[in-house]
């Protein structure tokens, strides 16, 4: 367990984030913030106020067309859709903030990992050290089909972006300690002799090079990974810093975090810290914050619900009794979030609605609802009871919820002495406490 516990907002750059149909709540501001940069410098300043570690974009880099087979459901409801990239607005962010780091989800499937490195590794040297990257192999059929890629059996994925790391971290390593001289007076630049030239020929990637970027303080941007089936976990325990989690209950983070630090003890004799998704919801009374829940439920069409599930687990809803009991399937997409909704299954009662609203409303993260004194209890339950590191708060109405977090439960934590009162390190990795961590 940390020593405190540790945060990141966790955002889309899309008119909604993991509550559906946000955009359509007289208080939020997402679209705004969409097409305005300032706006996003503004959300930046707000989490450093807030002492957040980072801000953590997740990203769904094509349209959601699985239910009915079509985009219609996504495009009329702003389901994620407009996407942007949300990796355009990480120089605004670095230049607004002087602490915050910035992660960003980037799939292996249709970047090439010269110039994913040549791009975060950028960000990475010019906001001295702050960048992470959030490892994602490509799941969604609508990105397969907007790049025109195959779609990958799921161990296949994982395969090929094992290789796609091998590329990665040798870019990285290229370059040795001491082989930058910038030596103005002799007029030598770098020694060759401590930069390594790669010769990778494989199965998916070919590159003959050298890194293309000038190392950060902290060497290489923060790796997060979310693989929750059994090679998932396998390949997170391998390359991530920190492993990002989706569990809806305490009980199924216990059981994950048994698992998978088993796991991680036997890839890498080490155990690897973990952040586990949440969803706070306050209101100044308990009564006051499940009315705030009801009413996002309420702004939700099932049909929203089921595109942005189906799109998630590769499963086409359209046509399905909605409630019968929800049973669990084959996928070739997010196996691990299928297993994390099912846990949620009270006996055969849990239907196939119940779950898609759930997904709609907090995409299968746990709901923290109540006052501030109750979001912290709740907080510090999972984090003494885990042993995670900390979390990704997703927020409902943006910027509102967050605010109120930032001012009514980051107080509380801190007078608990489990949340920092300052920053302490300059880079992303030494404020996640990750300076032991091995880089690879």
């Amino acid at each position: 367990m940390a020593k405190k516990i540790h945060l990141v907002s966790f955002l889309i750059h899309s008119p909604v984030n993991h509550l559906n149909m946000s955009w359509t709540d007289p208080g939020d501001r997402r679209l705004e913030m969409m097409g305005d940069v300032h706006l996003w410098q503004d959300y930046a300043r707000l989490l450093e106020r807030g002492l957040f570690d980072g801000l953590f974009f997740a990203d769904t880099p094509g349209v959601l067309d699985r239910y009915g087979d079509t985009t219609d459901y996504a495009l009329r409801h702003g389901v994620c859709w407009p996407n942007h990239d949300p990796t355009v607005l990480l120089s605004a962010l670095i230049a607004a903030t002087s602490n915050l780091g910035f992660a960003v989800t980037v799939s292996t499937g249709p970047n090439h990992p010269y110039g994913l490195v040549r791009q975060l590794s950028t960000l990475d040297f010019i906001s001295g050290g702050r960048i992470g990257w959030n490892i994602v192999t490509g799941h969604l059929r609508g990105e397969h089909r907007a790049y025109g890629l195959a779609e990958l059996a799921h161990d296949e994925r994982y395969e090929r972006a094992e290789e796609y790391m091998e590329v990665c971290h040798a870019l990285w390593n290229s370059i040795g300690d001491g082989a930058i001289l910038a030596d103005k007076q002799s007029g030598q630049f770098a020694d060759p002799a401590k930069i390594q030239r790669i010769k990778h020929s494989g199965k998916y990637f070919e590159s003959w090079t050298v890194s293309p970027a000038w190392p950060s303080p902290q060497r290489r941007p923060v790796l997060f990974q979310a693989g929750s089936s059994g090679r998932g976990q396998q390949f997170a325990a391998k390359h991530a810093d920190v492993v990002f989690a989706v569990q809806p209950k305490l009980a199924g983070m216990k059981k994950f975090m048994v698992q998978f630090q088993e796991v991680s003890r036997a890839e890498t004799g080490k155990e690897t810290p973990v952040s586990f998704g949440i969803q706070p919801i306050i209101g100044g009374t308990e009564e006051e914050a499940h009315a705030k829940l009801q009413a996002y439920e309420d702004r939700i069409p099932i049909e929203v619900a089921l595109t942005r599930l189906g799109g998630t687990l590769g499963i086409d809803f359209a046509g399905h009794d909605l409630d019968a009991p929800l049973k669990e399937v084959s996928t070739d997409a997010s196996q691990g979030l299928m297993k994390a909704m099912t846990s949620m299954m009270d006996g055969d009662s849990f239907t196939l609605r119940q779950a898609a609203m759930h997904y709609a409303l907090a995409m299968g993260m746990p709901q923290l609802i109540g006052t501030p004194e109750q979001i912290a209890d709740q907080i510090e339950e999972i984090w003494r009871e885990t042993g995670c590191h900390g979390f990704n708060v997703t927020p409902t109405i943006n910027p509102s919820s967050m605010e109120d977090f930032i001012d009514q439960v980051v107080p509380l934590l801190q007078r608990r002495g489990i949340y920092r009162t300052a920053y302490e390190r300059k880079t992303f990795r030494g404020n996640l406490e990750l300076e032991a961590h091995c880089l690879t």
